[in-house]
C-alpha cells in the first residue's frame, strides 16, 4: 500500500492515544514532555489533529486556507479585505478576533504580523496577528487546534484557543509537491512547488529537516464596469470609452517565498540542543480605487485616461528558536531556549501621483515601513512524583519567560505627504487648491514616526494530576507583568473523566487576559478617496487625544466549556463541546468620527485635511455561546473498498453584553465610540454556524474526495456611511469540493480536483454597496469563501 493510502485512511481530527509516552503539562501547552513539540491529547481540554496529508488533500497551498477548509471552527476569507487589510493571511477561531487565538510553532509563540489590519473591511477588521501562512506547507507534520480558552496554559493570547504548527522531525527520505491552478474565468491562474528533506544527525536519535515553499499567484477581477462618465461632461470619449477599469475586487498577485529548518542532536544520554528556524519573503501587488479622468486627484498631463493607483508591498519575515532540552536531569526535565522573530513590510503606492505637484509629481511613493519583533527568553521545567494516596505520578510544571516587543512606525516620502502649492491644472476647477499627498495611500509623516517597546515577564506553574484511576485533573495558572499595562494574573481548571476507553466527559473554566499589542497602539495610516482623506491614529498621540482618546487596557475573558469524547463503535468516533467565552473591555477600533468638526480639531493638533478619524479603544463587553461536534465513520468492505464519512459542525454566538462609556468631547458632537456599524463588523462580518461533510474513499491506487460545506448567514458593510437598510445581507451558502486521485507508483500520487465546484458566488451586493465604492464590488466583499467562483487544480507528489 502506498503512504498516500495509508495516510488517507487516518481520521481527521480523532483524538489519538499516546499511552506510552510520559505525560506533563507544560507552560505554553499540554504535552508529553519538553522533548514533545505536540499537544497531548486525550487531555482535559479538546485537541483537533490534522495530518500534513490531509492538509494536502484540500487543494490548498496555505496553510490557514487548508485549515479552514477541514475545521468548522476556523474561518480564513480568501480576500481578507480592501486596502492594508489584503495583505495579510488571517483566521478566526470560534468567531473571536483573528488575534485572539494564540498562534504557536513547535508550541513556541510566533511573533505577530507589522501590519495592522486598519482597514473597516472585512473580518481581519481591527487585529493584529500572526500570520502562520508565511511556513512552508511541506515542513509541516500535522497541525493542531486547541479549542478551549486556556489563556493559563497557553499563553496569554489564547482566549478562543490556540494552534500549534508541528514541524516534521523525519531522520530519512522526503517529497516534491507541484500544483497548479486557476479559476474557471480563465484568471488567477498559480503555481505552486513545495519540497522537503529530512536526514538522520548522529546516531543516537538527531535529526535535520528542511523544508522550501514557491508560490506564485496571479490576480483576479470581479470588479464591476465604473458607473458614470469616464471624461468631463460632453468629452466625446465618454460614448466609446470602455467601463472595464477597475482592478480592485479580486485577489492581489502574489509572489511567496518560504524556507524552513527544524533540527535536534542529542549530547549525551540526557542533553539535547535544537534550533527551528523559518524566513519568509512576500511581493504583492494590489489595485485600489480606480480614478477617472474627471477626477480632480488625477494629473491628466501623466494620465490622460485616469489612473489606477496599486499598492505594493514587500514583506520579510524570519523566526529563529533556539534552547537546549534535558531530561531527567536533577530530578525533572527542563527546556531552556531564547527564541527571536521579526516581520516587516515596506509599502509603496503605484500608479498614482501627489497632484500638488504637477507634472513633476513621482507616479510612485513609499507610504510607510512597519517592524515588528519579539526577542523571548525561558526556562520550562517538569517534575513528576507519585504521592502515596494517588493512583497515578503528579505532573508539575513550571516556568518563566522574558519577552522584549518592538514595533517601529516608519514616514513614507516626504513626496508622499507633501504640498507642493501646484493647483489643480486644468478642467473645470483649473485653479483651485489640489488635494496634498500621494493618492489613495497617504504617506506616514515624519510627525507620526515612532519606535515603541515594552518588557514582558511571564510566569506559570501547572498541575496534572488523578484523583482516581478515571478522574484527572489539571490547574494552572499564569502571573505576566507587562512594562505599559501592568501585571495581571489568570488561572485554570480542567477535569476529565473517563468512563471507559469508549467515554469520556470534560469540562474547563478559566480566566484569561489579552494585552494591546504594540502594533495596535502605534499603527498610523491615512487613505485618500476621491473626495475625502481618513486616519488611523496611534492611540496615545496628540491627535487621538483631541478626539478624546485614553490609554488602552487589556481584555479580561472568561471561559467556560464541557465536552464529551465518544468512541460509538470500533470505527466511529464522535466529540461535541458546549462553550461560553466572556470578554471584558474588548480591544477594537472605534467608529469612523467625521463631520467639520472632527476636522477642525486634528487640523489643531496638527493633522489637517482628514475628515474621518478612528483608534483603537476598549469600546465593548461581549459574550460568545457556541458549541462543535466532529463524527468520524470508517466503513471497510471486502470488494468495494474503504469509505470514511466525515461530519463537523461550529455554531458561535457573540453578542455586546455592555457599552463602555463614549468620552464627553465626542458625545458632545453627537459621535459614538462604537456605532451600530462598528457592531456589525464585530458581530456579523463572519458566519455564525459552519457545516462540513466530507466522504472519502480509496481502493488500491484510486482515491476519490468529494466534501461539502455550508456556510451560514453574514452582513457585509460596504461603508461606514452605509445606513443599516443599506448594508448587504447574505443568506446561507453551499460549496462542493471534489479531488479525483491516482498512485503511479507506491510513491507517486497525482490528483485532479476542484474548489467549489458548482462555481457559487456569493450574495450580490445591493445597490447601495455598489455605489459606495463605485460600483467595483458586485459581490459580499467578505465572503468565507471568496467570491472568484470554482477553482480547479492538478498536482504532483512524490515522496522518497
Amino acid at each position: 500500500m502506498s503512504h498516500g493510502a495509508q495516510s488517507r485512511r487516518q481520521a481527521p481530527g480523532r483524538l489519538i492515544s499516546h499511552a506510552n509516552e510520559a505525560i506533563s503539562v507544560q507552560g505554553a501547552r499540554l504535552s508529553n514532555s519538553v522533548f514533545s513539540p505536540s499537544t497531548r491529547e486525550h487531555s482535559t481540554v479538546q485537541v483537533f489533529r490534522y495530518s500534513a496529508e490531509q492538509l494536502r488533500e484540500t487543494g490548498q497551498t496555505n496553510i490557514l486556507a487548508a485549515i479552514a477548509q477541514l475545521s468548522p471552527a476556523v474561518t480564513s476569507s480568501p480576500f481578507g479585505g480592501i486596502g492594508g487589510n489584503g495583505l495579510n493571511k488571517t483566521m478566526q477561531l470560534r468567531n473571536l478576533g483573528a488575534d485572539q487565538t494564540l498562534m504557536l510553532v513547535n508550541g513556541k509563540r510566533r511573533h505577530v504580523d507589522a501590519n495592522f489590519n486598519y482597514f473597516q473591511s472585512g473580518p481581519n477588521y481591527g487585529t493584529d496577528p500572526a500570520d502562520l501562512s508565511l511556513i512552508p506547507i511541506s515542513a509541516i507534520d500535522h497541525v493542531e487546534i486547541i479549542t478551549e480558552g486556556a489563556t493559563a496554559l497557553y499563553g496569554q493570547d489564547a482566549e478562543a484557543g490556540a494552534v500549534n504548527i508541528v514541524l516534521k522531525r523525519d531522520t530519512r527520505g522526503g517529497s516534491i509537491n507541484l500544483q497548479n491552478s486557476g479559476y474557471y474565468l480563465g484568471d488567477g491562474q498559480a503555481f505552486d512547488g513545495n519540497a522537503d528533506y529530512g536526514m538522520a544527525l548522529g546516531h543516537d536519535g538527531g535529526y535535520f529537516n528542511v523544508a522550501a515553499q514557491i508560490s506564485n499567484q496571479l490576480s483576479t477581477n470581479r470588479s464591476g464596469n465604473y458607473p458614470g462618465n469616464l471624461y468631463f461632461p460632453g468629452d466625446p470619449r465618454n460614448q466609446t470609452a470602455s467601463k472595464d477599469v477597475q482592478r480592485i475586487a479580486g485577489t492581489p498577485r502574489t509572489l511567496l517565498e518560504t524556507l524552513s529548518t527544524n533540527t535536534a542532536y542529542p549530547v549525551g544520554d540526557r542533553f539535547e540542543i535544537y534550533n527551528t528556524s523559518t524566513f519568509a519573503h512576500k511581493d504583492m501587488v494590489q489595485a485600489q480605487t480606480y480614478r477617472a479622468p474627471s477626477n480632480d486627484t488625477v494629473v491628466r498631463a501623466i494620465y490622460p485616461n485616469g489612473m489606477q493607483p496599486l499598492a505594493l508591498a514587500q514583506e520579510y519575515d524570519f523566526q529563529v528558536d533556539n534552547g537546549i532540552r534535558a531530561r531527567d536531569f536533577l530530578g525533572m526535565q527542563w527546556d531552556a531556549y531564547v527564541n527571536y522573530g521579526r516581520d516587516s513590510m515596506a509599502t509603496h503606492i503605484a500608479n498614482t501621483v501627489n497632484p500638488t505637484l504637477g507634472t513633476a509629481s513621482p507616479t510612485t511613493f513609499l507610504t510607510s515601513l512597519f517592524i515588528s519583533t519579539e526577542l523571548a527568553a525561558g526556562l520550562r521545567a517538569t517534575k513528576f512524583f507519585h504521592p502515596s494516596v494517588l493512583p497515578k505520578p503528579v505532573s508539575l510544571s513550571y516556568g518563566f519567560e522574558y519577552r522584549f516587543d518592538t514595533y517601529q512606525v516608519g514616514a513614507g516620502d516626504p513626496a508622499s505627504v507633501m504640498d507642493g502649492g501646484v493647483p489643480i491644472l486644468d478642467g473645470p476647477n483649473a485653479g483651485k487648491a489640489a488635494a496634498a499627498g500621494a493618492v489613495d495611500k497617504f504617506g506616514v509623516p515624519r510627525e507620526a514616526g515612532s519606535i515603541n517597546n515594552r518588557g514582558i515577564y511571564d510566569g506559570y506553574v501547572n498541575l496534572d494530576l488523578y484523583a482516581t484511576q478515571k478522574w484527572e485533573w489539571t490547574l494552572g495558572g499564569h502571573v505576566v507583568g507587562y512594562d505599559d499595562v501592568g501585571i495581571h494574573p489568570t488561572g485554570s481548571i480542567g477535569t476529565r473523566y473517563n468512563f471507559s476507553s469508549r467515554l469520556a466527559i470534560r469540562a474547563n473554566a478559566n480566566t484569561g487576559y489579552r494585552a494591546p499589542t504594540l502594533g495596535e497602539e502605534a499603527f498610523f495610516a491615512e487613505t485618500t478617496y476621491p473626495t475625502y482623506r481618513t486616519a488611523q491614529l496611534p492611540v496615545n498621540s496628540s491627535w487621538a487625544k483631541s478626539l478624546g482618546a485614553t490609554p488602552l487596557k487589556g481584555e479580561q475573558s472568561r471561559s467556560f466549556s464541557v465536552g464529551v469524547d465518544a468512541t460509538l463503535l470500533p470505527n466511529w468516533t464522535l466529540t461535541a463541546n458546549l462553550y461560553r467565552i466572556s470578554i471584558n473591555d474588548r480591544l477594537f477600533n472605534t467608529s469612523q468620527f467625521g463631520g467639520s468638526q472632527v476636522e477642525n480639531l486634528l487640523a489643531t493638533a496638527g493633522l489637517p485635511g482628514v475628515y474621518y478619524a478612528a483608534y483603537y479603544s476598549n469600546p465593548v463587553n461581549t459574550t460568545t455561546n457556541g458549541g462543535d461536534l466532529a463524527t468520524s465513520y470508517t466503513w471497510k468492505t471486502a470488494r468495494s473498498g474503504t469509505f470514511q464519512f466525515r461530519f463537523s459542525v461550529n455554531i458561535g454566538d457573540t453578542q455586546i453584553s455592555h457599552y463602555n462609556a463614549t468620552p464627553a468631547l465626542l458625545a458632545g458632537m453627537g459621535l459614538s465610540t462604537f456605532n451600530r456599524t462598528n457592531e456589525e463588523y464585530l458581530l456579523h462580518s463572519s458566519p455564525r454556524n459552519i457545516e462540513n461533510l466530507t466522504v472519502l474513499w480509496n481502493k488500491g491506487p484510486y482515491s476519490i474526495r468529494v466534501e461539502e460545506q455550508r456556510f451560514g448567514s453574514y452582513t457585509w458593510v460596504a461603508s461606514p456611511s452605509l445606513q443599516q437598510p443599506q448594508w448587504t445581507y447574505a443568506g446561507p451558502s453551499y460549496i462542493t469540493n471534489l479531488e479525483l486521485g491516482y498512485d503511479i507508483l507506491p510513491k507517486w500520487h497525482v490528483a485532479a480536483g476542484a474548489y467549489n465546484v458548482g462555481n457559487h458566488y456569493p450574495a450580490q451586493a445591493n445597490a447601495a454597496s455598489r455605489a459606495a465604492l463605485q460600483n467595483a464590488f458586485l459581490y459580499a466583499g467578505n465572503s468565507p469563501y471568496g467570491f472568484n467562483g470554482g477553482m480547479y487544480y492538478v498536482k504532483t507528489s512524490l515522496r522518497f
